[in-house]
């Protein structure tokens, strides 16, 4: 298990470092990261386990209760099912399920269908099949009309509670004009007709959330590079009605303005995001409590994955921040959970992307870094 320090944070030209550090570190072992785990501080009564290890690139989840299967995404070309036969909440394999495809990072789960958003189309493949039969054979393609780039061409997908699909398009550069469906959040059926567009203006979103009384739907954007250590800052947006504009370019992040987009007319009203994070945190998955497991207070609110910076002089993110809200169920802060993957603010050994709630009220989080999924639990 190979940790990123300060030092080769600064001494790689930029290209070089973006490559250094999404490229997923070797697959590893409970056992060889279990020493690790010590270095996490989580509020107390709350800990940390492996869940999985050997899940490569782990990065979108999606559980089926039925089967205790969790659907694991990747950003290269797998799609892996983490199997729970004892139902312990410790994985007893790991098979991969699908392989050779574009990205496929966004996955979902809907009335016995995976919905697997590659970097260019959405596929829905049976959860259940004979055994023998290649999954890749029975996926049906809903929508092909992605933009086929591989720039922010992750897609992140999760369904709403009016059973529509959600799926987040990023765009293809730093900050710039571009394309529809580029910037936008798209609404379709769960066979993929009728597309609309449901929100515009994020610049890269890979985490996608309703919160489960309002309805209202929570995303997180990563903003624009390059222009400095502290600007401009991650975003947590929410969305309660479609039609809404999010900013970007016009302001690269939060109320930041970019120099070249100052004196641009704005194509309609803007709105701000909800929380304004650190820059460069990367804020990735975003999951909503409704458990019995936590705490009462924990009911209702918001968990949020920093997959950490690749572009600050000094590290930040690399962890879990929860987010609080009030009785009216709009934000009223948010407070760092979990952290520790981030030491002395140099070295990072391990990195969260995405959250997930277990039906017992765990929660599973993913490290695309190590190739694992952690689960906390609380015992009071």
């Amino acid at each position: 298990m190979k940790a990123v320090t300060r030092k080769s944070l600064i001494t790689h030209p930029c290209t070089i470092l973006t490559a250094l550090l999404l490229t997923v570190a070797p697959a590893t072992h409970a056992r060889d990261i279990g020493n690790n785990l010590r270095l996490l501080t989580l509020p107390q009564g709350f800990s940390i386990d492996i869940y999985a290890d050997n899940v490569r690139g782990a990065r979108s989840m999606a559980y089926d209760p039925t089967s205790s299967t969790l659907y694991v995404s990747t950003r290269e070309r797998q799609v892996y099912a983490v199997i729970d036969d004892d139902k312990d909440y410790k994985a007893d394999k790991v098979e991969t399920i699908l392989d050779g495809l574009n990205s496929p990072n966004g996955i979902a789960l809907h009335q016995g269908k995976l919905y697997v958003a590659e970097q260019h189309r959405i596929v829905r493949y049976p959860t259940h099949s004979k055994p023998g039969l290649p999954l890749a054979k029975l996926g049906e393609v809903i929508h092909n009309r992605l933009p086929d780039k591989a720039h922010h061409g992750w897609r992140y997908i999760e369904f709403g509670p009016d059973g529509k699909l959600y799926v987040a398009v990023g765009v293809a550069c730093n900050i710039c004009d571009f394309p529809e469906p580029e910037g936008t959040i798209l609404q379709m059926n769960p066979n993929g007709s009728e597309v609309k567009i449901f929100a515009r203006g994020h610049r890269n979103s890979v985490g996608l959330a309703f919160h489960p009384v309002t309805g209202a739907l929570y995303f997180t954007d990563n903003n624009t590079d390059l222009m400095g250590d502290d600007i401009p800052p991650g975003e947590l947006n929410a969305a309660p009605k479609a039609g809404m504009h999010f900013g970007f370019p016009y302001y690269a992040g939060g109320h930041v303005q970019h120099r070249r987009w100052m004196s641009k007319k704005l194509p309609q009203e803007v709105t701000f995001p909800v929380i304004e994070f650190q820059a460069h945190v990367a804020a990735l998955g975003v999951e909503f409590y409704t458990g019995n497991m936590f705490p009462d207070s924990y009911k209702n609110t918001a968990f949020v994955a920093q997959h950490g910076s690749w572009n600050r002089s000094t590290p930040v993110g690399y962890r879990l921040v929860h987010v609080n809200f009030d009785d009216k169920g709009e934000v009223s802060g948010h407070t760092v959970f979990a952290e520790g993957w981030l030491q002395n603010e140099e070295t990072w050994w391990g990195r969260p992307v995405d959250i997930l709630q277990l039906p017992d009220g765990s929660l599973l989080v993913s490290d695309d870094y190590l190739g694992v999924i952690y689960r906390i639990t609380y015992t009071g």
